[in-house]
Order: structure tokens, then C-alpha cells, then sequence
């Protein structure tokens, strides 16, 4: 019985020998669990980093697509061309517009855009999203800048074209008001007609530029007004051409009646002289008779004095010296007064 009993005992201290071993396996536990803990905060870490990571990258992708569309449509903005066209319409006056309030309102976005300049914004994959974020917020803000640069540019360059139309309508205008008065005063007073003929064709054309409703291009007036230009020219050579040759006809009959003139002359002249010659004769011989009387007359019946000096028709006069000495004169040599 008694080795039964201790046979009993040894089976229950067999048995129980788990039971007293449970101290040692509790002690490992403890360490387990805080094993157990770190590599689950690793694993949230890491999860968390692994995520950060993700969404820094979706950001940085996000920001970078942002930029470059955004510098894009600037670029279409202010592209080498674009940025010619701005100049040009800066550079255009008031008085060259048909609307002066288009070069101001050009003139203030210029102003807000800072200056007509090539911006610099650029978009890369190394910067920062931060950075990536204020790149695209300078090309949004310049893109609306440049924006109203452009159609402030368009306003002006419009306002431009249509003073340039409107002011070569108003020339070709004048030039066929022109052109139709030398046309008019013209009319008979030219050498060759067609010349008149062929500026009515050209004054025709011009007109029907001028009533013509799809002109856009002020050239097509230009070349209007320049078409006049030869047949008036050719109008006004013939109407100088005609001028010319009626001052010829008229120098050429006035020529051929001065030698009639000449000969009329002539004739009057010598009868003149004939009649001028027959009077002086007539008059000499009476002089000489009535001189020749007044002698004999002074010196009396009783004196021998002869005038051996008188002449009849000479028209010379007479030589009042006598032959012989007056009585009364002192020298004989001496001619005596008479009467």
C-alpha cells in the first residue's frame, strides 16, 4: 500500500511540475511584448513614412503639372511674335488711331504688366513643390497681366486700321473730285481727245472703289488714287501741247501780214517824199523872186545894182553879195546890210 501510495505521490509531483515551471515561461513574456510593440510602431512608422512619401509625391506631381500649364499659356501670350505685335502697338501715337482712348487704355496695361519684357518662370522637376507653387502663382499672374496687354493691343492696332482706311477713302476721294474738274476745263482745249477719254475710265474705276462696301485694305484706295495720276498727267501735256501749237499758228499769221505792212509803208513813204520835194521846189522860187524884188525895191530906180546871185528852183537860196560896192559902205569888200 505504502508503495502505492508513494507511487501516487510521484505521479501527482509529475504532474505538478508543469504548475511550478509556470514562473520561468511568464518571464519570457515580458519581454515579448514590448518586442511586439516596437515592431508594430516600426511598422506604423514606416507605413506612415512609406505614405508621406506617396502623397508628397502626388503633390510634387500635382504642383508640377499646375506650373508647366500655367507657363504654357504664358508662353502663348508672350511669345517672340506676340511680344512684336505689343511693341508695335505701343509704339503707336493718338493722332494715328481712329479712337485715342485705345492707346491709353494700352499704355496702363502695359504699365501693370511691368514693362513689355520676356518673363522668366520656369518649371522643373528637381524644385521643391513649394517652389514648384509660387512659379506657377507668377505665371497666373503675368498670364492675366499679358492678357489685357493683348487685347489693349488689339484694340489700338484696330483703331489704327481703320484711320488708315478711312483716311485713304477721303484721299481718293479728293483725287476724283480733282481729277473730274481738270476733266471738265479740259473739254476742247486739248490736242488729242483720248487722252480726256481715258481719264473718264479712270475716274469710272476709282468710283466704283470708293462705292465698293467690302474694302478692308486701305491699299485698294491707294492704288485707286495712283491710277489717276497718268491719265491727268496726259490731259494736262495735251491741253500744254495745244497751247503751244496755237501760239505757233498765231506767230506763224502774224508773220505772213507783216511784209504787206512793209509794202504799204513804202509806197505812202515815197509819195510823201515826192509831194514833200514838189513844195520845197515851189517854195524856193517864190523866196528868190520875192528876195530879188525887195532888192531892186531898197536900192532904188536910179542904182545899176544886178543880183548875180539868183536862183530859180535851186531850193539852195540866194548869195545877197553885189558886185559892186553899195553906196554908203565904207569898204567895198565889205558886204552892206540890206534895208
Amino acid at each position: 500500500m505504502a508503495d502505492h501510495a508513494d507511487e501516487g505521490t510521484m505521479d501527482l509531483q509529475s504532474v505538478s511540475d508543469p504548475v511550478g515551471g509556470a514562473p520561468s515561461g511568464g518571464r519570457r513574456a515580458k519581454w515579448l511584448v514590448p518586442a511586439v510593440v516596437a515592431l508594430v510602431v516600426v511598422v506604423v512608422v514606416v507605413a506612415g513614412l512609406v505614405g508621406w512619401r506617396v502623397v508628397e509625391s502626388r503633390r510634387h506631381d500635382a504642383a508640377l503639372d499646375s506650373c508647366s500649364r500655367t507657363v504654357k499659356a504664358l508662353q502663348d501670350k508672350t511669345g517672340p511674335a506676340r511680344m512684336a505685335r505689343y511693341r508695335e502697338a505701343a509704339g503707336i501715337k493718338s493722332d494715328q488711331v481712329k479712337d485715342a482712348s485705345t492707346v491709353v487704355a494700352l499704355a496702363r496695361s502695359v504699365k501693370d504688366a511691368e514693362g513689355i519684357r520676356q518673363p522668366t518662370i520656369r518649371c522643373k522637376t528637381s524644385m521643391p513643390t513649394d517652389g514648384l507653387n509660387t512659379e506657377a502663382g507668377r505665371a497666373e499672374k503675368l498670364d492675366g497681366e499679358y492678357a489685357a496687354v493683348s487685347k489693349a493691343a488689339d484694340a489700338v492696332l484696330a483703331s489704327r486700321d481703320a484711320k488708315a482706311l478711312e483716311d485713304a477713302k477721303t484721299s481718293l476721294a479728293q483725287a476724283v473730285s480733282a481729277a473730274q474738274g481738270t476733266l471738265d476745263s479740259t473739254n476742247g482745249k486739248v490736242a488729242d481727245n483720248k487722252t480726256r477719254e481715258t481719264l473718264q475710265q479712270a475716274i469710272d474705276m476709282a468710283n466704283k472703289v470708293l462705292a465698293g462696301k467690302d474694302v478692308k485694305n486701305p491699299q485698294k484706295y491707294r492704288d485707286a488714287e495712283t491710277s489717276l495720276t497718268a491719265p491727268v498727267n496726259s490731259v494736262n501735256d495735251s491741253v500744254a501741247a495745244k497751247a503751244a501749237a496755237d501760239a505757233a499758228a498765231a506767230q506763224a499769221a502774224q508773220s505772213q501780214s507783216q511784209p504787206q505792212s512793209k509794202s504799204s509803208s513804202g509806197s505812202s513813204s515815197s509819195g510823201s517824199s515826192g509831194s514833200t520835194k514838189r513844195r520845197l521846189t515851189g517854195g524856193s522860187s517864190g523866196s528868190a523872186t520875192t528876195n530879188r524884188s525887195d532888192n531892186n525895191s531898197h536900192f532904188g530906180s536910179g542904182s545899176n545894182h544886178s543880183n548875180s546871185g539868183g536862183s530859180t528852183g535851186s531850193g539852195s537860196g540866194f548869195d545877197l553879195t553885189p558886185s559892186k560896192p553899195i553906196q554908203g559902205c565904207v569898204d567895198g569888200n565889205s558886204v552892206c546890210p540890206i534895208g
